[in-house]
């Protein structure tokens, strides 16, 4: 397969979170046309090696079809793939339309010969939303696997830990008055205190891979016009958990120094890492291949398995304007990924 002519064919079409069928339909024709069997659930596609063997242990390759919405800073069509000087600029190009093209020519490339492995190709939809209809839902339809290689933009590092994510809704309720008294009981007033609280506030336990738990409070909502003593300031925090602490563990910390409403979105988007002596990881050192904590999260949350982060392109251009991959990222990043897994034994 051409990756690079997949790459442009897959940034021209616009696939926003949630409005990912016209890629999807796409890529399923084209994988077709490559004499893939292809599966597909909602907008999530994949496919797996013709001489499956129920004894052997499964790998799963995984990178994301959708991407965020352009932002208004473009200078560039987002959705034109053009390459200059090497890089190929457009929507998605980096994150994460490298890895995504890059991960099914490995699995062309893997599966031309007897693997001590099962192989799997899953392109997943609403990545960027942490979705119900992407691998959330996709993982329940796929076989047992054993291990995933997870394609996010790392720069071919592996990340073996990732932070996980925690959304709270909070909430402080006080007493409405006229602003010219001194009278009631203002809500906002009650939210600095735990706000304070949760911009300095720090866990015991420090990751040598992730850092500390990170907590930053990213909305604040108060008051209905400037002389009415507001009764309820709701804000929202962002907390990003390390290895050391399940989502409910750090909930239960953070309830127990609050005195506010603190209601989380969810509490299954828990934080992973993968030993170091696992075999993928130790292929991985052997070929030179650098280790890091990752600070951002992926489908990796829904995997219960041991995972790897590793793929083409650099975090730090993901949901930029004027995105780019580099052509020699797409194509080194395919040797790499052969290189990785070829011949592995992970049991």
């Amino acid at each position: 397969m051409d990756a690079i002519a997949l790459l442009k064919s897959l940034i021209a079409i616009p696939s926003v979170s949630r409005d990912e069928k016209a890629v999807a339909d796409f890529l399923e024709k084209e994988m077709k046309t490559m004499g893939l069997v292809v599966q597909r659930i909602d907008n999530n596609l994949w496919t797996q090696n013709s001489d499956w063997d129920e004894s052997k242990p499964t790998i799963l390759l995984n990178a994301h079809l959708d991407t965020v919405k352009p932002s208004d800073s473009w200078t560039r069509n987002p959705f034109e793939a053009v390459e200059e000087n090497g890089r190929i600029y457009g929507l998605g190009s980096n994150d994460d339309g490298g890895s995504l093209v890059a991960l099914l020519a490995s699995f062309i490339r893997l599966t031309k010969k007897e693997q001590p492995y099962n192989l799997i190709f899953a392109a997943s939809s609403e990545e960027e939303v942490c979705g119900a209809l992407g691998m959330k839902k996709l993982i329940n339809h796929l076989p047992k696997i054993d291990f995933g290689i997870v394609g996010e933009p790392t720069g071919m590092r592996m990340a073996i830990a990732e932070k996980g994510l925690m959304v709270l809704d909070c909430k402080t309720l006080g007493k409405s008055g006229h602003a010219a008294r001194n009278e009631g009981e203002n809500a906002i007033y009650k939210a600095l205190e735990a706000i304070e609280w949760f911009r300095n506030y720090r866990f015991e336990k420090k990751s040598e891979l992730l850092g500390d738990v990170k907590m930053t409070v990213t909305l604040i909502n108060a008051g209905t016009q400037h002389n009415v003593v507001p009764d309820q300031c709701t804000f929202v925090v962002d907390v990003r958990t390390n290895e050391h602490y399940s989502n409910l563990e750090a909930l239960d910390i953070i309830r127990q120094h609050v005195a506010c409403e603190v209601s989380p979105r969810s509490v299954n988007l828990n934080s992973s890492c993968i030993d170091v002596a696992h075999p993928a990881v130790r292929r991985g050192l052997e070929l030179s291949l650098s280790t890091f904590g990752s600070p951002t999260m992926s489908d990796q949350v829904h995997m219960t398995f041991p995972t790897l982060k590793i793929g083409v392109g650099d975090s730090a251009r993901s949901h930029t304007a004027d995105e780019f991959v580099l052509v020699s990222e797409v194509l080194d990043g395919i040797n790499c990924y052969v290189d990785l897994l070829d011949g592995l034994v992970i049991n």
